[in-house]
């Protein structure tokens, strides 16, 4: 029996047409080009695992390019966790570039292109530029600047290049075509002055490159084989392609721009404009916040690098723009948990269980299995004594046939310990249940291979010894978008859909085993879901983050 080959993606497919035809193996390169102005989010590591795993596909290099050219926007900690984000993705980039690297490089070509005639500074405004593109259904008009001299041009730009000309006042538009049916040819500009302060180069500059010019040329200093973008650049490339046209050697490899669709994720936000926008207004308290879409959020939210990766992979590539579930996300992280998260026992509403015939003082060690998914993970104790805590919704003085947890007159079996039975209640002033009385029988002790022990009953109760509780902080991380698009109305601000139980934060009770757990450690808190120890956490207080709940909440809500 043959294992059939996993088919090709359409990506690896034009790999594959052009190394039939005109590449060699030796000569693919790829590269991942983020703009240092925010934190990468999950949209981006789709584009990672693509770029990444083609270079791992190929044995290929991927070049690490930031493409710096705002310095208005952009800030060295982002370019840190940029870095940071890929390397816990578990990639390792062949040689780390910076647009800004290119300069001088870019700026020298841009001066052959004005003496050319094919390049010339418009001092009109921003808004006059715009007006004088036209439409997509009408041409546009020439700039009266288009005409200027190479000795003017020349002049203007070198004067831009010192900062001797006003912020604003001058751009340098590459000379194309204004009637272009594509309104990016339309003489697009190429360069504009701007008095801040780059993250690398400092003051050096004071003209800046725009993206068009920039990207291709990079990609073309780089010797990228294959510049893959989302969907939204593929107009872009005829402008690629024309701005290569000017520089390309004929002998040196020429760059391919091709284009894949962006995935989007419901109940999310993945502009950066608008992250930040959270940010600033203190809805969530950073870029790293546990319900951000950023890798750094889903990271402090308790995501593996394999649970991004999977979910990346099952997404695939495709041509066409699509809303995926943030369940599809979730399943993932659950699925890689499942399999490697120790199981420990907490309790987050707590109430009091005793159990009348257990000798009182007595404290009994019990084993638990860590992970029964994992053979290897082996077992650990658990103390159990008289009194004990569990979960509120646990119990009911009253409850139909459906109902397999603990009332009075039933048996439930406490989960690694015994069967107990309810006997009776007590309660405060206001009819609050304060204490659950019950009876056990000491043969039922789990693992015991007694007859009594092998007694089947329907519920099993997770619970921890409340004189050995260890009190800690949880915080019950929800989706923060009550709607799968909120940015999907532009007449509707998409604050308004910001869920107000995005976060709840609790004390709850876990057994004492977890007492040493150190940041970004994980576990499945049993019947409950899997959750990880923020970096908020002191050796006072262990603070805990839920990842996801057991099962998917949502699904049922929108059934």
């Amino acid at each position: 029996m043959t294992n059939e080959a996993t088919p090709l993606n359409f990506i690896e497919q034009i790999i594959e047409d052009d190394l039939s035809k005109e590449y060699t193996k030796e000569q693919l390169c790829f590269r991942f080009p983020p703009e240092p102005n925010g934190y990468l989010h999950i949209g981006h590591a789709s584009s990672i695992c693509l770029n990444f795993g083609l270079g791992e596909r190929y044995s290929a290099p991927v070049n690490l390019r930031f493409d710096d050219t705002n310095p208005a926007k952009e800030e060295q900690e982002f370019v840190d966790a940029i870095k940071h984000d890929i390397s816990w993705l578990g990639y390792t980039w062949a040689t780390e570039c910076y647009a800004s690297d290119y300069f001088q490089q870019l700026y020298d070509w841009a001066v052959a292109l004005i003496k050319d005639g094919k390049a010339y500074v418009d001092s009109q405004t921003s808004e006059a530029i715009a007006e004088q593109k036209g439409t997509p259904n009408t041409v546009g008009k020439a700039s009266p600047y288009r005409n200027r001299s190479v000795a003017e041009n020349l002049e203007l730009f070198e004067k831009m290049k010192n900062g001797e000309t006003k912020e604003g006042e001058h751009v340098l538009r590459a000379k194309i075509n204004m009637e272009s049916p594509n309104m990016l040819m339309r003489d697009p500009v190429m360069y504009r002055t701007l008095f801040k302060n780059h993250h690398r180069t400092g003051t050096d500059w004071r003209i800046f490159p725009m993206y068009d010019w920039t990207h291709g040329e990079s990609d073309y200093i780089e010797q990228v084989s294959h510049s893959f973008c989302t969907l939204e650049f593929l107009p872009h490339r005829e402008l690629y392609d024309w701005f290569l046209d000017q520089v390309v050697d004929p002998k040196k490899l020429r760059p391919k721009q091709r284009e894949f669709a962006r995935r989007n994720l419901s109940h999310t936000l993945v502009s950066k404009r608008k992250l930040a926008h959270l940010v600033s207004s203190g809805v969530v308290t950073g870029w790293d916040d546990p319900r951000m879409p950023t890798i750094s959020g889903l990271r402090r939210r308790g995501y593996t690098p394999e649970s991004i990766k999977n979910f990346a992979e099952s997404i695939g590539v495709g041509k066409r723009e699509n809303l995926i579930d943030v369940s599809h996300l979730e399943f993932n992280v659950r699925e890689d948990l499942n399999k490697k998260a120790p199981r420990i026992m907490v309790v987050l509403d707590p109430v009091k269980l005793i159990i009348d015939n257990y000798p009182e003082g007595k404290t009994e060690m019990l084993e638990a299995e860590n992970n029964q998914e994992d053979e290897s993970a082996g077992f650990r104790e658990v103390p159990f004594s008289r009194e004990l805590l569990i979960e509120r919704e646990d119990f009911k003085e009253e409850a139909n046939r459906k109902f397999f947890r603990l009332t009075i007159g039933k048996e439930v079996r406490l989960k690694n310990a015994y069967i107990i039975k309810g006997e009776s209640v007590v309660k405060d002033a206001d009819g609050n249940i304060t204490e659950i009385h019950c009876t056990y029988d000491p043969d039922s002790k789990s693992g015991s291979g007694s007859e009594a022990s092998l007694r089947k009953v329907k519920g099993t109760l997770h619970w921890v010894s409340e004189p050995h509780a260890l009190p800690v902080e949880v915080r019950l991380y929800d989706r923060l978008f009550t709607v799968p698009s909120p940015d999907a109305d532009k007449e509707k601000d998409f604050m308004g859909f910001i869920n107000p139980d995005s976060l709840q934060t609790i004390t709850g009770y876990a057994e004492p085993s977890v007492a040493q757990s150190k940041s970004e450690d994980k576990f499945q808190f049993q019947r409950l879901g899997y959750f990880v120890v923020d970096r908020d956490s002191t050796s006072e207080k262990l603070v805990f983050n839920r990842t996801v709940p057991l099962r998917d909440s949502w699904a049922k809500l929108s059934e």
